[in-house]
């Protein structure tokens, strides 16, 4: 096992419990394809391997390595809403195994991933929707709603590749919204006391009902603008409620606030692109590689931490992975701005940042996510 400062000198138990619930697979997979595929498409986007394809990475970003860890999460988190079981042990992996046949299948047709993909949403829908409508767990059916929505977008891909790969875009969006609202302010006040992390309700009700609204108008191919920006003035105040400066010595905390902040640049960056101000491409990359790859950078090592028994702080390599990853997104989404002529250079080293941190993760995580916990229990 790889120790960290923060992790008592114990061992584990002996025993290999990759499939003893649904954040273990899925993060270990989901560490190793954003390592390995974002790399591999810059190299050939600079023209040093052949058969760039713009829709694959945008495709695997999206139903690859996003979706992997919102099923990780769901299938983990779902247990502990509902009372009930979610799939393990065979089941599981039987589910892991659609995910990876997607992904193997994607390098030649997109169009026979997508299939799989839907499949692949049926099957986390069945996994976490049983359990929800059995305990009557009403609040969150929502999430079957969701991963059902993100399948249907892969096969609507096919057709039409921007219009769904916005609407997934902001599925996804919604989700960090959602869970973000709920998790980061209540993780704020559990570890830091006095530290006054609040919601106002008409701020919360603002922030997520724009980004539906962003979400039906960019279903219908309608002009967002002045909704973007509408919505990045909400959830900067919601993140200000959130008292991010009390979380600047706890690294697990602020890596959550400072990827929720790219939202928020996300939003600005697109009402700036509907006026013709930016590219577009850069309010999408503020989300995928700052608050997507941030928020679940963030969100699997802390879930990965809490759900083996291990104490909710990080040592060195984690730190690195979150500062690396947030300078991807500099590289991305911010620099562009300021140095045009050095676009394709940027996308490499963007690439390469983004390696680094998820390498770092998958390398780090690989003991974690395969070890029985720490205390013995199951899970």
């Amino acid at each position: 096992m790889i120790l960290q400062p923060s992790e008592p000198a114990r061992e584990s138990a002996a025993g290999f419990v990759l499939f003893a619930l649904g954040f273990r697979p899925f993060y270990l997979l989901a560490g190793l394809y954003a390592a390995l595929s974002v790399p591999l498409w810059a190299a050939e986007y600079a023209g040093w391997l052949g058969g760039a394809n713009l829709y694959w990475h945008a495709h695997e970003m999206l139903f690859g390595y996003a979706f992997a860890v919102i099923a990780g999460f769901l299938l983990t988190a779902v247990r502990l809403w509902a009372g009930r079981p979610t799939p393990t042990g065979a089941a599981l992996a039987a589910i892991a195994g659609l995910w990876v046949l997607a992904r193997v299948v994607a390098f030649f047709s997109l169009a026979a991933s997508s299939v799989v993909d839907l499949i692949f949403a049926a099957a986390v829908a069945w996994g976490i929707g049983a359990p929800l409508i059995a305990s009557g767990n009403r609040r969150n059916w929502f999430f079957i709603v969701l991963v059902l929505a993100l399948g249907a977008a892969s096969i609507v891909f096919q057709a039409y590749p921007q219009a769904a790969l916005a609407v997934g875009l902001d599925v996804v969006l919604f989700v960090m919204a959602v869970m973000g609202g709920r998790v980061i302010p209540a993780f704020t006040n559990n570890a830091i006391p006095g530290a006054g992390a609040r919601r106002n309700q008409v701020v919360e009700y603002g922030s997520l009902g724009l980004v539906l609204l962003l979400l039906i108008l960019d279903a219908l191919q309608l002009p967002v603008a002045i909704v973007a920006l509408l919505a990045a003035a909400f959830h900067v105040v919601r993140l200000a409620l959130w008292s991010p400066w009390a979380t600047r010595a706890r690294p697990i905390l602020w890596i959550l606030h400072l990827s929720y902040a790219w939202i928020v640049v996300h939003l600005a960056l697109r009402g700036f692109a509907g006026f013709e101000l930016v590219a577009p491409a850069l309010a999408t990359h503020a989300l995928t590689v700052g608050a997507i790859g941030g928020l679940t950078l963030g969100m699997m090592t802390r879930t990965s931490r809490g759900h083996t028994a291990r104490p909710l702080a990080v040592g060195g390599w984690e730190l690195a992975a979150y500062v690396l990853v947030h300078l991807a997104a500099v590289a991305r989404a911010l620099l562009p701005l300021v140095f045009p002529s050095a676009y394709v250079a940027l996308i490499v080293a963007s690439a390469v940042l983004w390696f680094a941190a998820f390498a770092l993760f998958t390398v780090v995580y690989v003991p974690i996510l395969t070890r029985p916990r720490l205390d013995g229990k199951e899970g």
